[in-house]
């Protein structure tokens, strides 16, 4: 039997019916035989076919198959045939010599035999048995090759060398090529070559077989290992009670932390933890619904439901600790402390929303944490500047991935009480975007009627918020939305005068700058005159905290400075102890040393005694040694710093005096100006352009708003019907054009309290007569000469003392706003306040200018 590409027993599906018809006849006969030959590829195709390959194969019929038919094939006999499935055992080996008929396929062909060989070759020997043990070492891996050899002995009888070729070949996995390779070839000892290489590589895919499996079935083993003995462990472990599952565990945690609260906590809360403690218990562990629900229970269970911290109702205690953190803010403190005493008197404290407003740095953010201080309460502070989610009010939906509660939520946690004070920081810059209006959102939150029953989306149920106090922190309020604005308390912090900024400075800013810098008090020395030069010509702001930096960047240089003459004094070498006797004094030294003329003070002199005598123990010897180096080294070098060197420190002067004119010249008044950075002077500049018959007209500059434009047109107006009651015969604004400008021009400006100001300037330049000296005025005029009330009232005190004003004008409407402030604020001024125009311009222009004192 000689067979060749896996024919040596094999069954094969015909789909051709006319070639199905003629196996079956054929077998019918006493002799079924076919000849099985191998379909040569397509020229540019795969030697695999694919499916649609093998389809096509039916297709060709004829010549066609004829010549795409490989010229060596098998004798195959027709086993058995069961529908379409034909089984053929290979027998010998075919060549086709011409072809017969097309349809079906039938040709002439010749048998082969091999070539003679020598049975009894040693080469062919060795390389028969090579292939007998690899055959054997392969047929180890698999019972189904076995199975191939039994069938084989059964239908073929014994191996010799050209069948041992032939199986070989046949039972490996060699491609189709290579298995038609082997069966042309006649030669037996070739033969037996080829097939050792198709077996030798079946063998190495073998083993890569087996090492793969042998990898997969370890790690599939050593997982279940691992689970099983997992499995067994917490088994054991709750059989002896000493661990339960993870939800029981869970569930036992939650329950034991709700614990503590259980009889504060308000029952619909209790009922939806009770209704989600069931829930979980029902979830798979592995389910996505049991992390929601975990995460639920945890931030439930965490709050502090009916937990509150216990207030200070001392009302000196609490004005001892405000008084410690801040200097001044005096309205804050009171309210602070009426807050405290309606606590006291009730016997219970409310929540309340309070909003501190003022320019930067005046301590709005500082003293919340002093205010909580003060109260006894725990401190959360978030900062709402630039907010565009509402989520972050509101929470997140806990449908969504990361869902969590909003900043109510998390400070109830973080603090631990339901009663902490909640420091809102910039409010005035809260954002708006797509994901919705935060101002909106922080509506209830910010409203003691809605607080008590704020609803967060994360946890879905009431939580009462009405014992929070909320302090809001603004620069403007005007950026507020009203239905906001309208739910808070606001206190306006002005700013600090002088005085105050002396106080802050010396009582508070230096002493932290100085620890901060590690610099000892008895190491420096700063002046009242340099803090005063400081805040005067370097720090003009309504707040402190450009203060404070300028402060800090002193400091800096002189723990430089006294770095490096401590580095300079340790290099110097120490007299020994029987040098002549001499008195150092390194006061020169220290002076050269110091180029920024900063006074160097020695205050202590190293003097070394003179003696003949030898100490007699050398431990006194090297004490006394120690001791001079000790002393030499004790010296301690003061650096003062006053208004001759304070340049040296912070640099040029930033500001210069506000005041641009000693005596006010014609046409030119004083203002008073409210920025968010406090308040400042504003002059006002009148002067004629041009002068003729009907040509009176204004032009204005100074980078004015609208407001401030109509200002100066109602100025102009009630100018000319003032001059024209007072000297009838004069036509000057008639007759001229005027020219009306706001110095600063690079500066915005806009409002309507520059209007009592603009007509007192075109109305000396009018009247040829200057206003009079350290005069300041502000009010909003109307048409009919009424001065209505202005804003800002002390940042515009402030502003007209730091400019030397002896005389301010306000309108009679403030004058409540005037008494209110703090008698520093006010000393020294002289405030008339009015409600028409003509007291104005008494004040102002009628004075005997032969009389007026400069």
């Amino acid at each position: 039997m000689r067979s060749m590409d896996s024919l040596t027993w094999r069954c094969y599906i015909v789909q051709d019916p006319k070639l199905l018809a003629a196996l079956q006849e054929s077998r019918k006969r006493q002799a079924p035989y076919a000849g099985a030959f191998l379909l040569k590829d397509e020229p540019g195709t795969e030697s695999s076919p694919s499916s649609e390959t093998e389809k096509s194969v039916y297709d060709i019929k004829g010549k066609e198959l004829f010549n795409r038919l490989h010229e060596v094939g098998t004798l195959a006999q027709i086993s058995s045939i069961q529908g379409d499935q034909v089984v053929l055992i290979g027998h010998r080996r075919l060549r086709i010599t011409e072809m017969v008929s097309e349809d079906p396929l039938t040709v002439k062909v010749d048998h082969l035999k091999e070539k003679p060989y020598d049975k009894d070759d040693d080469v062919i020997k060795a390389t028969s048995f090579e292939v007998i043990s690899t055959l054997r070492d392969v047929l180890k891996t698999s019972s189904l090759w076995r199975d191939h050899v039994q069938t084989y002995s059964q239908h073929i009888g014994d191996f010799n060398f050209p069948r041992l070729a032939d199986f070989g070949a046949a039972i490996s996995g060699a491609n189709k090529l290579q298995c038609q390779q082997v069966l042309e070839e006649l030669d037996v000892h070739k033969r037996l070559q080829l097939t050792l290489e198709l077996v030798k590589k079946e063998m190495e895919i073998s083993k890569i077989q087996e090492s793969i499996a042998k990898a997969i079935e370890e790690k599939i083993s050593g997982e279940q290992r691992r689970y099983l003995l997992n499995e067994q462990l917490k088994a054991i472990k709750k059989e002896l009670g000493l661990e339960t599952d993870d939800k029981t565990a869970l569930s036992a945690k939650f329950r034991e932390r709700l614990e503590p609260n259980r009889e504060k906590c308000p029952p619909h809360v209790l009922q939806v933890i009770e209704e989600e403690l069931t829930k979980l218990q029902l979830l798979e562990a592995s389910s996505s619904e049991f992390n929601v629900t975990r995460n639920y229970l945890d931030w439930l269970t965490v709050l502090p439901w009916g937990n509150y911290s216990d207030e200070n109702f001392d009302v000196i205690q609490a004005q001892t600790i405000l008084d410690e953190d801040h200097y001044g803010l005096a309205d804050v403190k009171e309210r602070i402390l009426e807050f405290i005493a309606v606590g006291k008197l009730r016997g219970t404290s409310q929540g309340k929303i309070i909003c501190l407003s003022g320019p930067p740095g005046v301590g709005k953010t500082s003293i919340g944490r002093s205010i909580a201080r003060a109260l006894n309460r725990k401190f959360f502070r978030f900062s709402v500047g630039g907010l565009s989610d509402v989520a972050e009010i509101k929470g997140h939906r806990r449908t969504y991935i990361g869902a969590m509660p909003g900043k109510m939520v998390q400070c109830l946690k973080n603090v631990g009480t339901e009663n902490p004070l909640v420091l809102i920081d910039e409010i005035d810059k809260l954002g708006r975007g797509h994901a919705g209006d935060p101002a909106s959102a922080l509506l209830e939150l910010l409203d003691p009627e809605q607080n008590a029953n704020f609803l967060d989306h994360y946890l879905d149920v009431p939580i009462d918020l009405s014992k929070v106090l909320f302090v809001c922190t603004a620069n403007v309020v005007d950026n507020i939305p009203n239905p906001l604005l309208d739910r808070m308390e606001v206190i306006a912090i002005a700013g600090y005068i002088t005085d105050e900024k002396m106080h802050i400075a010396r009582d508070y800013l230096e002493k932290t700058a100085r620890e901060a810098c590690g610099v000892k008090p008895e190491q420096v020395e700063v002046t009242d005159a340099a803090l005063l030069g400081l805040i005067e010509n370097y720090c003009r702001e309504a707040g402190v905290r450009n203060l404070q930096k300028h402060i800090e960047k002193i400091y800096r240089k002189i723990a430089l400075r006294l770095v490096r003459e401590g580095s300079s004094n340790e290099s110097v070498m120490v007299q020994p102890a029987d040098a002549k006797a001499e008195v150092v004094d390194e006061s020169d030294h220290h002076a050269a040393a110091n180029k920024a003329d900063v006074e160097v003070e020695t205050s202590v002199q190293v003097d070394t005694v003179q003696t003949n005598d030898q100490p007699k123990d050398p431990k006194d010897a090297a004490d006394s040694k120690e001791l001079q180096e000790t002393e030499a080294t004790k010296a301690v070098e003061k650096v003062v710093v006053d208004t001759s060197n304070l340049a040296d420190f912070v640099g040029k002067p930033v500001f210069h005096a506000e005041r641009i004119y000693d005596q006010t010249p014609v046409g030119v008044v004083m203002g008073l100006a409210w920025t968010a950075m406090g308040g400042s002077t504003l002059y006002i500049e009148t002067t004629q352009v041009e002068q003729g018959e009907g040509k009176g007209a204004l032009h204005l500059t100074g980078q004015l708003g609208d407001v401030m434009k109509e200002s100066a047109q109602i100025a102009h107006t009630l100018a000319r019907a003032i001059l024209l009651e007072k000297e009838p015969a004069n036509p000057y604004f008639v007759n001229s054009k005027l020219h009306l400008h706001v110095p600063a021009g690079a500066t915005p400006k806009d409002g309507p309290s520059a209007g009592c100001t603009m007509i007192t300037s075109m109305l000396s330049l009018a009247m040829k007569k200057p206003v009079r000296k350290d005069l300041a005025m502000t009010g909003e005029v109307t048409l009919t000469g009424k001065i209505l009330p202005i804003g800002g009232v002390k940042e515009k005190t402030i502003a007209a003392k730091r400019s030397e004003v002896r005389t301010i004008i306000f309108p009679a409407a403030n004058r409540r706003d005037y008494d209110e402030l703090a008698p520093n604020v006010t000393e020294g001024l002289n405030v008339h306040f009015v409600d028409d125009y003509s007291q104005i311009f008494s004040l102002a222009l009628e004075y005997d200018v032969n009389t007026m004192v400069n």
